[in-house]
Order: structure tokens, then sequence, then C-alpha cells
């Protein structure tokens, strides 16, 4: 949904455009997974952050709860509404979280485990 490499944040999609682009409650539930994902990644990691990586650590944990809401709550918006106005802005806002979380675990693999980048951009 961007024209950006994994490491810029920031969607070049509407609301509409990206509901159409993720296919739906598909692209969400893609999304949720993989913030699940990040955040066990994390936690395996913890242990060895320097300082700064620590902070960055903490943010995508963040990030990754944000999403999983944003997903859940459009989500259970979807089955009442299929799709309406709510549910693809919701869905926006957890593709716009998505693309910053992609973009700060980008920056924290070329950080301690560059060889893992081309793994995770082209799973991304």
């Amino acid at each position: 949904m961007s024209d950006q490499f994994p490491w810029k944040e920031g969607l070049s999609a509407t609301s509409e455009d990206a509901w159409e682009r993720m296919e739906g409650p598909k692209g969400l539930w893609v999304m949720y997974q993989n913030a699940q994902s990040c955040c066990r990644w994390r936690l395996r990691r913890q242990a060895q952050a320097t300082t700064l990586n620590r902070l960055l650590l903490e943010t995508l944990r963040s990030d990754a709860m944000h999403i999983r809401v944003c997903v859940l709550m459009a989500l259970a918006q979807y089955g009442f509404q299929q799709g309406g106005e709510g549910v693809r802005i919701n869905a926006f806002r957890a593709a716009t979280m998505y693309t910053g979380m992609a973009a700060r675990m980008t920056q924290l693999l070329q950080d301690s485990a560059p060889v893992m980048v081309p793994d995770f951009v082209a799973a991304m």
C-alpha cells in the first residue's frame, strides 16, 4: 500500500484503496498475526538489546498492541457493517501503524541482524 521502501513510514493510498489492496478482513488478519509475531520476536531480543534498541523494542511492542486493537475493532465492525466507512477507517489506521512498525522493525534488523533484512522485506 506504499510506494516507499519498508524502512519508510506512510501510505500512499486512500482508506478505500487500502481496504481493497489488503483484501478486506484477510489483510487485517495478516496484520494482526504479523503484529503478534513482532511482539514474540521483541521478547526474544529484549535481553540482548542495547539501551537504544530497548527503546525501539518498546516502541515496537506499543505499535503491535495498537495495531491488534485497531484490527480487532475493524473486524468487529466488519461483522456488523460488512465494509462500511468506519471499517475502512479503522483498517486504514491499522495499516498506517503497520507501516510504522515495519519501518522500525527494519531499522532494528539493520542494526542487529542485517542478514535477516532481505527475508523480512520479502515477508512484508
